[in-house]
């Protein structure tokens, strides 16, 4: 199966040796975002809503350069600094997947790059 690397300017440029998404037949799966600004590169909020919004913001950007979207994710993984921030993670969630929500998981890990509040990861069907 052959394999596209996307990437795009309207979400951050990798922190690391990684791709910002790959297309894989007719799937995009995303790297994790953080709620970094894409133009700056700074962190974004220090609130948990103000970051989730940030951290979609950016799955959106590398979706659709990869011709999805967030309507067409299919599963989400979200990891938190600390599960307290789950009620909010869903006020957030309702804003931008209000109806047909993804398939989601959500844990708390220990420590996120550049003690991040959440990073989230997507699967999304690239539109054919």
């Amino acid at each position: 199966m052959k394999r596209e690397i996307i990437s795009t300017e309207k979400a951050p440029q990798a922190i690391g040796p990684y791709s910002q998404g790959i297309v894989a037949g007719d799937f995009v799966f995303t790297a994790g975002q953080i709620p970094l600004d894409p133009q700056s590169g700074n962190i974004v909020g220090d609130d948990i809503q103000t970051q989730v919004r940030q951290v979609l913001e950016n799955l959106k950007a590398v979706l659709e350069a990869a011709g999805s979207g967030l309507d067409r994710v299919v599963k989400i993984t979200v990891y938190l600094q600390d599960l307290a921030h789950f009620a909010k993670l869903n006020e957030m969630f309702l804003l931008y997947f209000p109806a047909n929500p993804p398939a989601r998981s959500a844990v708390q890990v220990s420590r996120l790059p550049k003690d991040v509040l959440v990073e989230i990861e997507a699967i999304g069907i690239r539109e054919p």
